[in-house]
């Protein structure tokens, strides 16, 4: 059951490691023709730092067919846009995924409803990479 606070993130569980579920999410944009921008390694650059932490990994991705008209309808959606996927294990060794409900991006930027299905790939995504 996805777990979500009023600041708008939701998270569920995974049954794969980190790098299992990246991968089921990459496969699953490429799948749905959504370019994926860029994967951030926090854990990779965190050791390269010299520090440690558990393995997270934050995927970009999006698609201008999508995102434009939701920025032309309100430009302040932007700065959440691509959307974002977060994959992260606790100290426990669980993965959770975590990204911002569409709910919330659709308030916080006063988005029109014919519009949110733009950005409801996010639950989809999630949802599938979690199996």
């Amino acid at each position: 059951m996805p777990l979500s606070s009023e600041n708008g993130i939701v998270t569920v569980a995974s049954r794969g490691s980190v790098d299992e579920t990246v991968q089921r999410i990459e496969r699953l944009l490429e799948s749905r023709g959504v370019k994926l921008f860029a994967v951030i390694d926090h854990s990779g650059e965190a050791e390269k730092a010299g520090m440690k932490m558990p393995p997270t990994k934050l995927l970009i991705f999006g698609s201008p067919k999508a995102g434009t008209p939701l920025m032309l309808a309100s430009p302040s959606v932007a700065i959440d846009l691509p959307l974002k996927i977060l994959v992260a294990e606790d100290s426990a060794g669980s993965v959770s995924i975590s990204y911002n409900s569409p709910a919330y991006l659709a308030s916080r930027h006063d988005l029109p409803p014919e519009l949110i299905a733009n950005i409801t790939v996010v639950e989809a995504l999630a949802k599938n990479a979690a199996a």
